[in-house]
Protein backbone atom coordinates (compact mmCIF):
# COMPACT_ATOMS: atom_id res chain seq x y z
CA UNK A 1 0.00 0.00 0.00
CA UNK A 2 1.23 3.46 -0.88
CA UNK A 3 -0.64 6.36 0.69
CA UNK A 4 -0.25 10.12 0.37
CA UNK A 5 -0.91 12.86 2.92
CA UNK A 6 -1.85 16.46 2.19
CA UNK A 7 -2.52 19.47 4.41
CA UNK A 8 -4.69 22.22 2.92
CA UNK A 9 -6.36 25.46 3.93
CA UNK A 10 -5.29 27.55 6.91
CA UNK A 11 -2.74 25.99 9.23
CA UNK A 12 -3.66 24.82 12.72
CA UNK A 13 -1.61 23.71 15.72
CA UNK A 14 -1.59 19.91 15.63
CA UNK A 15 -1.10 19.32 11.91
CA UNK A 16 2.36 17.90 12.45
CA UNK A 17 1.04 15.58 15.14
CA UNK A 18 -1.49 14.19 12.62
CA UNK A 19 1.24 13.71 10.02
CA UNK A 20 3.50 11.99 12.53
CA UNK A 21 0.80 9.62 13.76
CA UNK A 22 -0.34 8.75 10.24
CA UNK A 23 3.19 8.10 8.99
CA UNK A 24 4.19 5.95 11.97
CA UNK A 25 0.91 4.01 11.83
CA UNK A 26 1.35 3.38 8.11
CA UNK A 27 5.02 2.40 8.39
CA UNK A 28 4.09 0.00 11.18
CA UNK A 29 1.84 -1.75 8.65
CA UNK A 30 4.65 -1.94 6.13
CA UNK A 31 3.17 0.74 3.88
CA UNK A 32 4.91 3.50 1.93
CA UNK A 33 3.97 7.13 2.57
CA UNK A 34 4.26 10.21 0.38
CA UNK A 35 3.79 13.81 1.49
CA UNK A 36 2.17 16.24 -0.94
CA UNK A 37 3.59 19.72 -0.50
CA UNK A 38 1.30 22.77 -0.21
CA UNK A 39 -2.11 21.17 -0.37
CA UNK A 40 -2.50 19.64 -3.82
CA UNK A 41 0.22 21.75 -5.43
CA UNK A 42 2.61 18.80 -5.33
CA UNK A 43 0.22 16.71 -7.44
CA UNK A 44 -0.21 19.57 -9.90
CA UNK A 45 3.51 19.96 -10.56
CA UNK A 46 3.65 23.26 -8.70
CA UNK A 47 5.61 21.79 -5.77
CA UNK A 48 7.10 18.48 -4.64
CA UNK A 49 5.83 15.10 -3.54
CA UNK A 50 8.25 13.70 -0.96
CA UNK A 51 8.70 10.34 0.76
CA UNK A 52 7.89 10.27 4.47
CA UNK A 53 9.40 7.75 6.87
CA UNK A 54 10.14 7.47 10.56
CA UNK A 55 13.14 9.78 10.39
CA UNK A 56 11.15 12.46 8.55
CA UNK A 57 8.55 12.78 11.31
CA UNK A 58 10.85 12.37 14.29
CA UNK A 59 10.38 15.16 16.83
CA UNK A 60 7.60 17.06 15.03
CA UNK A 61 4.56 16.14 17.16
CA UNK A 62 4.93 19.15 19.43
CA UNK A 63 5.61 21.65 16.66
CA UNK A 64 3.10 24.08 15.22
CA UNK A 65 2.56 24.55 11.49
CA UNK A 66 3.00 21.72 8.99
CA UNK A 67 6.15 20.22 7.53
CA UNK A 68 4.19 19.77 4.28
CA UNK A 69 3.28 23.47 4.14
CA UNK A 70 -0.25 24.46 3.16
CA UNK A 71 -2.26 26.82 0.97
CA UNK A 72 -5.83 27.92 0.42
CA UNK A 73 -5.20 28.69 -3.26
CA UNK A 74 -4.79 25.19 -4.68
CA UNK A 75 -8.32 23.98 -5.45
CA UNK A 76 -7.69 21.69 -8.47
CA UNK A 77 -11.29 22.14 -9.63
CA UNK A 78 -11.05 25.94 -9.59
CA UNK A 79 -7.35 26.58 -10.01
CA UNK A 80 -6.61 30.31 -10.50
CA UNK A 81 -4.42 31.06 -13.51
CA UNK A 82 -3.22 34.64 -13.92
CA UNK A 83 -3.83 36.16 -17.34
CA UNK A 84 -1.70 38.70 -19.19
CA UNK A 85 -4.06 41.50 -18.18
CA UNK A 86 -3.65 40.68 -14.49
CA UNK A 87 -7.03 39.00 -14.06
CA UNK A 88 -7.48 35.40 -13.00
CA UNK A 89 -9.15 32.59 -14.92
CA UNK A 90 -10.33 29.50 -13.02
CA UNK A 91 -9.29 26.22 -14.63
CA UNK A 92 -10.28 22.64 -13.78
CA UNK A 93 -7.02 20.70 -13.29
CA UNK A 94 -8.55 17.73 -11.46
CA UNK A 95 -7.92 15.28 -14.32
CA UNK A 96 -4.25 16.27 -14.30
CA UNK A 97 -4.15 15.65 -10.56
CA UNK A 98 -5.76 12.22 -10.95
CA UNK A 99 -3.27 11.24 -13.67
CA UNK A 100 -0.30 12.30 -11.53
CA UNK A 101 -1.65 10.38 -8.54
CA UNK A 102 -1.93 7.24 -10.67
CA UNK A 103 1.56 7.73 -12.09
CA UNK A 104 2.95 7.96 -8.54
CA UNK A 105 1.19 4.71 -7.60
CA UNK A 106 -0.89 6.37 -4.88
CA UNK A 107 -3.44 3.88 -3.56
CA UNK A 108 -5.15 6.24 -1.12
CA UNK A 109 -5.05 9.84 0.07
CA UNK A 110 -5.38 11.21 3.60
CA UNK A 111 -6.59 14.77 3.17
CA UNK A 112 -6.26 17.01 6.24
CA UNK A 113 -8.25 20.22 6.08
CA UNK A 114 -11.36 22.24 6.82
CA UNK A 115 -14.55 22.87 4.86
CA UNK A 116 -12.82 23.72 1.61
CA UNK A 117 -10.48 20.74 1.75
CA UNK A 118 -13.35 18.44 2.67
CA UNK A 119 -15.33 19.61 -0.36
CA UNK A 120 -12.33 19.03 -2.64
CA UNK A 121 -11.76 15.58 -1.13
CA UNK A 122 -15.40 14.65 -1.75
CA UNK A 123 -15.18 15.70 -5.40
CA UNK A 124 -11.92 13.77 -5.86
CA UNK A 125 -13.62 10.73 -4.33
CA UNK A 126 -16.37 10.95 -6.94
CA UNK A 127 -13.65 10.92 -9.62
CA UNK A 128 -12.31 7.64 -8.24
CA UNK A 129 -9.56 8.71 -5.84
CA UNK A 130 -9.71 6.71 -2.61
CA UNK A 131 -9.84 9.39 0.07
CA UNK A 132 -10.06 9.55 3.85
CA UNK A 133 -10.28 13.00 5.45
CA UNK A 134 -9.15 14.47 8.76
CA UNK A 135 -11.05 17.60 9.89
CA UNK A 136 -8.89 20.62 10.69
CA UNK A 137 -9.96 24.09 11.78
CA UNK A 138 -9.19 26.35 14.70
CA UNK A 139 -12.72 27.77 14.32
CA UNK A 140 -14.25 24.43 15.40
CA UNK A 141 -16.92 24.80 12.70
CA UNK A 142 -16.79 21.35 11.07
CA UNK A 143 -19.94 19.39 11.80
CA UNK A 144 -19.94 15.68 12.61
CA UNK A 145 -17.17 16.03 15.19
CA UNK A 146 -17.41 17.41 18.71
CA UNK A 147 -14.22 19.39 18.24
CA UNK A 148 -11.21 19.71 15.97
CA UNK A 149 -7.53 19.94 16.82
CA UNK A 150 -6.15 23.48 16.91
CA UNK A 151 -9.26 24.91 18.56
CA UNK A 152 -8.04 24.38 22.10
CA UNK A 153 -4.70 26.01 21.28
CA UNK A 154 -6.40 29.00 19.66
CA UNK A 155 -8.70 29.44 22.67
CA UNK A 156 -5.73 29.23 25.03
CA UNK A 157 -3.82 31.84 23.02
CA UNK A 158 -6.83 34.20 23.06
CA UNK A 159 -7.48 33.60 26.76
CA UNK A 160 -3.87 34.40 27.67
CA UNK A 161 -4.17 37.65 25.69
CA UNK A 162 -7.33 38.55 27.60
CA UNK A 163 -5.52 37.89 30.88
CA UNK A 164 -2.86 40.42 29.90
CA UNK A 165 -5.40 42.97 28.69
CA UNK A 166 -7.18 42.94 32.04
CA UNK A 167 -4.23 44.52 33.84
CA UNK A 168 -3.56 47.32 31.36
CA UNK A 169 -7.27 48.07 30.85
CA UNK A 170 -7.85 48.38 34.59
CA UNK A 171 -4.75 50.49 35.08
CA UNK A 172 -5.98 53.08 32.55
CA UNK A 173 -9.76 52.74 33.03
CA UNK A 174 -10.02 51.80 29.37
CA UNK A 175 -12.31 49.73 27.19
CA UNK A 176 -10.25 47.32 25.11
CA UNK A 177 -11.88 45.52 22.18
CA UNK A 178 -10.04 42.38 21.06
CA UNK A 179 -10.84 40.75 17.71
CA UNK A 180 -10.39 37.00 17.33
CA UNK A 181 -10.86 34.68 14.37
CA UNK A 182 -14.30 33.36 13.50
CA UNK A 183 -15.71 34.45 10.15
CA UNK A 184 -18.98 32.54 10.44
CA UNK A 185 -18.92 31.12 13.92
CA UNK A 186 -17.96 32.45 17.33
CA UNK A 187 -16.61 29.46 19.22
CA UNK A 188 -13.16 31.00 19.82
CA UNK A 189 -14.68 34.29 21.01
CA UNK A 190 -17.19 32.54 23.26
CA UNK A 191 -14.81 30.06 24.88
CA UNK A 192 -11.90 32.46 25.33
CA UNK A 193 -14.18 35.27 26.46
CA UNK A 194 -15.83 33.20 29.16
CA UNK A 195 -12.56 31.58 30.25
CA UNK A 196 -10.81 34.96 30.34
CA UNK A 197 -13.64 36.72 32.20
CA UNK A 198 -14.38 39.22 29.44
CA UNK A 199 -17.23 41.64 30.06
CA UNK A 200 -18.80 41.45 26.61
CA UNK A 201 -18.62 38.96 23.75
CA UNK A 202 -19.85 39.65 20.21
CA UNK A 203 -20.61 36.65 17.98
CA UNK A 204 -21.75 36.17 14.37
CA UNK A 205 -24.63 34.07 15.73
CA UNK A 206 -25.98 36.90 17.93
CA UNK A 207 -26.25 40.23 16.06
CA UNK A 208 -25.37 43.04 18.41
CA UNK A 209 -26.61 46.53 19.18
CA UNK A 210 -23.90 49.08 19.96
CA UNK A 211 -26.36 50.95 22.15
CA UNK A 212 -27.04 47.89 24.27
CA UNK A 213 -23.33 47.11 24.45
CA UNK A 214 -22.69 50.66 25.67
CA UNK A 215 -25.52 50.37 28.18
CA UNK A 216 -23.79 47.33 29.67
CA UNK A 217 -20.46 49.19 29.81
CA UNK A 218 -22.00 52.20 31.56
CA UNK A 219 -23.88 49.96 33.99
CA UNK A 220 -20.54 48.47 35.03
CA UNK A 221 -19.18 51.98 35.52
CA UNK A 222 -22.10 52.87 37.78
CA UNK A 223 -21.10 49.88 39.89
CA UNK A 224 -17.56 51.23 40.16
CA UNK A 225 -16.00 49.03 37.46
CA UNK A 226 -14.34 51.52 35.15
CA UNK A 227 -12.71 49.22 32.61
CA UNK A 228 -14.04 46.63 30.15
CA UNK A 229 -12.77 43.84 27.93
CA UNK A 230 -14.85 43.19 24.82
CA UNK A 231 -14.05 40.07 22.76
CA UNK A 232 -15.43 40.14 19.23
CA UNK A 233 -15.35 37.47 16.54
CA UNK A 234 -14.15 38.86 13.21
CA UNK A 235 -17.47 37.94 11.59
CA UNK A 236 -19.69 39.63 14.18
CA UNK A 237 -22.15 42.17 12.79
CA UNK A 238 -24.77 44.61 14.09
CA UNK A 239 -28.47 43.77 14.04
CA UNK A 240 -29.85 44.82 10.68
CA UNK A 241 -26.36 45.34 9.30
CA UNK A 242 -23.53 43.24 7.90
CA UNK A 243 -20.00 42.24 8.73
CA UNK A 244 -16.89 44.21 7.82
CA UNK A 245 -15.86 42.58 4.52
CA UNK A 246 -12.38 43.38 3.26
CA UNK A 247 -12.49 41.37 0.04
CA UNK A 248 -11.00 38.11 -1.21
CA UNK A 249 -7.45 37.45 -2.35
CA UNK A 250 -8.32 35.29 -5.37
CA UNK A 251 -11.38 33.99 -7.24
CA UNK A 252 -13.07 31.09 -5.48
CA UNK A 253 -11.89 32.11 -2.05
CA UNK A 254 -14.28 33.02 0.74
CA UNK A 255 -14.71 36.68 1.48
CA UNK A 256 -12.30 37.97 4.07
CA UNK A 257 -13.72 39.81 7.03
CA UNK A 258 -12.07 41.89 9.71
CA UNK A 259 -11.69 45.29 11.24
CA UNK A 260 -14.81 44.99 13.38
CA UNK A 261 -12.85 45.60 16.61
CA UNK A 262 -11.69 49.02 15.44
CA UNK A 263 -15.23 49.92 14.35
CA UNK A 264 -16.76 48.84 17.65
CA UNK A 265 -14.07 50.63 19.69
CA UNK A 266 -14.72 53.92 17.87
CA UNK A 267 -18.47 53.57 18.37
CA UNK A 268 -18.07 52.88 22.09
CA UNK A 269 -15.79 55.89 22.50
CA UNK A 270 -18.25 58.15 20.68
CA UNK A 271 -21.27 56.99 22.68
CA UNK A 272 -19.73 56.69 26.15
CA UNK A 273 -16.85 59.15 26.13
CA UNK A 274 -14.61 56.41 27.51
CA UNK A 275 -11.08 55.88 26.28
CA UNK A 276 -11.02 52.84 23.98
CA UNK A 277 -8.36 50.74 22.32
CA UNK A 278 -8.65 47.89 19.84
CA UNK A 279 -6.39 45.09 18.72
CA UNK A 280 -6.60 42.17 16.33
CA UNK A 281 -5.14 38.92 17.62
CA UNK A 282 -5.00 37.57 14.08
CA UNK A 283 -2.65 34.78 13.12
CA UNK A 284 -1.19 34.45 16.59
CA UNK A 285 -4.13 32.09 17.07
CA UNK A 286 -2.82 29.79 14.35
CA UNK A 287 0.77 29.76 15.52
CA UNK A 288 2.79 28.14 18.25
CA UNK A 289 2.97 24.71 19.80
CA UNK A 290 -0.33 22.82 20.18
CA UNK A 291 -1.70 22.25 23.66
CA UNK A 292 -1.59 18.78 25.16
CA UNK A 293 -5.26 18.26 24.29
CA UNK A 294 -4.70 19.17 20.64
CA UNK A 295 -1.62 16.94 20.40
CA UNK A 296 -3.59 13.98 21.71
CA UNK A 297 -6.61 14.61 19.48
CA UNK A 298 -4.42 15.12 16.41
CA UNK A 299 -2.54 11.91 17.17
CA UNK A 300 -5.80 9.99 17.55
CA UNK A 301 -7.07 11.43 14.26
CA UNK A 302 -3.87 10.48 12.41
CA UNK A 303 -3.95 6.91 13.67
CA UNK A 304 -7.68 6.61 12.96
CA UNK A 305 -7.23 7.88 9.39
CA UNK A 306 -4.75 5.10 8.62
CA UNK A 307 -7.10 2.59 10.24
CA UNK A 308 -9.90 3.90 7.99
CA UNK A 309 -7.66 3.42 4.94
CA UNK A 310 -6.95 -0.15 6.02
CA UNK A 311 -10.69 -0.79 6.35
CA UNK A 312 -11.48 0.82 3.00
CA UNK A 313 -13.71 3.56 4.39
CA UNK A 314 -13.41 5.76 1.33
CA UNK A 315 -15.12 9.12 1.29
CA UNK A 316 -15.22 9.14 5.10
CA UNK A 317 -13.98 11.67 7.64
CA UNK A 318 -12.61 10.72 11.04
CA UNK A 319 -14.40 12.49 13.86
CA UNK A 320 -14.53 12.75 17.63
CA UNK A 321 -17.83 11.60 19.06
CA UNK A 322 -16.78 11.23 22.66
CA UNK A 323 -15.34 9.06 23.90
CA UNK A 324 -14.67 7.43 20.54
CA UNK A 325 -13.07 8.35 17.25
CA UNK A 326 -15.48 7.32 14.49
CA UNK A 327 -15.86 7.87 10.76
CA UNK A 328 -18.70 9.75 9.06
CA UNK A 329 -19.40 10.27 5.34
CA UNK A 330 -17.84 13.50 4.12
CA UNK A 331 -21.00 14.34 2.18
CA UNK A 332 -22.95 14.41 5.45
CA UNK A 333 -20.88 17.23 6.92
CA UNK A 334 -20.51 19.46 3.85
CA UNK A 335 -22.63 22.59 3.84
CA UNK A 336 -23.56 22.17 7.49
CA UNK A 337 -21.04 24.23 9.46
CA UNK A 338 -21.23 24.07 13.24
CA UNK A 339 -22.33 27.34 14.78
CA UNK A 340 -22.78 28.58 18.32
CA UNK A 341 -26.29 27.86 19.57
CA UNK A 342 -27.53 31.12 21.15
CA UNK A 343 -29.36 28.96 23.70
CA UNK A 344 -26.36 26.80 24.56
CA UNK A 345 -25.71 26.37 28.26
CA UNK A 346 -22.36 28.19 27.96
CA UNK A 347 -24.12 31.25 26.50
CA UNK A 348 -26.79 31.09 29.22
CA UNK A 349 -24.14 30.72 31.91
CA UNK A 350 -22.19 33.67 30.50
CA UNK A 351 -25.29 35.85 30.64
CA UNK A 352 -25.87 34.89 34.27
CA UNK A 353 -22.29 35.87 35.01
CA UNK A 354 -23.05 39.33 33.69
CA UNK A 355 -21.38 39.01 30.30
CA UNK A 356 -23.13 41.07 27.64
CA UNK A 357 -23.66 39.79 24.10
CA UNK A 358 -24.78 43.20 22.91
CA UNK A 359 -28.36 42.08 22.39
Amino acid sequence: MRIAISTGGGDAPGLNAVIRAAVLSAVDRGWHVLGIKRGYMGLLGEDDVIPLGRDDVRGIGHLGGTILRTTNRGNPFRYPVKQDDGTFLEVDRSDELMDNARNLGIDALISIGGDGSLAIAQKLATKGLRVVSVPKTIDNDVSGTITTFGFDTAVTTAMEAIDKLHTTAESHDRVIVMEVMGRDTGFIALHSGVAGAAHAILLPEIPYSVDKLCDAIMERERRGRTFDIVVVAEGAFPAGGEGSIIGASLPGQAKRVGGVAEIVAKQIAEKTGKECRSLVLGHLQRGGMPTGYDRLLATRFGGAAVQAVEEGKWGQMVALQSPDIVTVPIEQVLGKPRRVDPNHDLVRTARRLGISFGD
